[in-house]
């Protein structure tokens, strides 16, 4: 492959993501980006793969147009030929084969990190296998972990910022009110019909445009919204219920969170975002002591 063609399909790919975002009723700034980002590349004297040999995706940022978060983007499209994102508006997003692309990860594997961590995606899995999760489940071993480490860095390409214990330190999670009133406006805008919906490749022989799609944003963060399509939310008959957040910005690159309906206390019929209990127990009695201010007895 020519460098010439090699730039121009990562653009091509670029270029599908700003018409899908653009039909799918994204901000038209984030569209703009894409494209500009797509028009960058092809313009290029030399293989955009080089510059990453030799400057990583910081030889990306110094190009017109392109800031963190396309810098990592275009990073995972050259090193794996895939482009998440891609594949998620397209309705192709399949999470287990995601993570059992990981050497040392197989499909069993890949499922149990799945379901029973819910982790979606390669950054989760880099946070995992540093805090201690990864290495508590059954038949990772220390060579295994340290191979998975290896192949997570030269994937995700990008420079970690580390604790004082030496291992990975998490970038700032959104505020839970923030993730919930995006959660919120997702499943209006979807009970009402207004979103575009795409056509998901994994369980669905019928082939129906059946999933909607919301992208939205809250300051910085860009949201794409949708609810799981994965084989346990249709086993337990939730994909009207478990909402997957992706968000993103041009800070910490793409990270992803799910919400979904409690059904114990405290969090009877309240919507929880998984991983952070604790922050949404704080939420909601705030939120109480608040109503409980302004409505005194009497």
């Amino acid at each position: 492959m020519t460098f010439v063609s090699e730039n121009h399909n990562a653009a091509t790919r670029l270029r599908e993501v700003a018409t899908l975002l653009e039909e799918q009723g994204a901000n038209r700034f984030r569209v703009r980006a894409y494209r500009t980002a797509a028009d960058t590349l092809e313009r290029l004297p030399t293989p955009v793969s080089h510059i990453l040999q030799q400057q990583g995706t910081d030889g990306l940022r110094d190009l017109p147009g392109i800031g963190v978060s396309l810098a990592r983007s275009i990073h995972t499209l050259v090193v794996t030929g895939r482009l998440p994102m891609l594949d998620r508006l397209r309705g192709e997003m399949d999470s287990v084969a995601l993570l059992a692309s990981i050497p040392g990860i197989g499909p069993a594997l890949a499922t149990r990190l799945y379901d029973d961590l819910h982790i979606h995606t390669l950054e989760q899995l880099e946070i995992a296998a540093h805090d201690g999760r990864l290495a508590d489940i059954e038949g990772v071993g220390p060579k295994k972990l340290q191979g998975i480490i290896d192949s997570l860095t030269a994937r995700l390409g990008r420079i970690r910022t580390q604790n004082q214990t030496g291992g990975l330190s998490a970038p700032a999670e959104p505020p839970i009110e923030e993730l919930l009133d995006v959660d919120r406006e997702y499943r209006e805008a979807a009970q009402a019909g207004t979103l575009q919906k795409i056509t998901p490749h994994r369980f669905n022989p019928k082939r129906e445009a059946w999933l909607p799609i919301l992208h939205t944003a809250r300051g910085t963060r860009h949201y794409t919204a949708m609810f799981s399509n994965s084989a346990l939310a249709h086993q337990l008959k939730k994909t009207r219920d478990w909402v997957l957040l992706y968000y993103d910005d041009e800070h910490h690159g793409e990270h992803q969170r799910a919400v979904v309906t409690g059904h114990h206390p405290p969090f009877f019929n309240k919507r929880v975002v998984r991983g952070r209990e604790p922050a949404c127990e704080e939420y909601y009695r705030t939120c109480e002591t608040r109503r409980a201010v302004a409505t005194p007895n009497g």
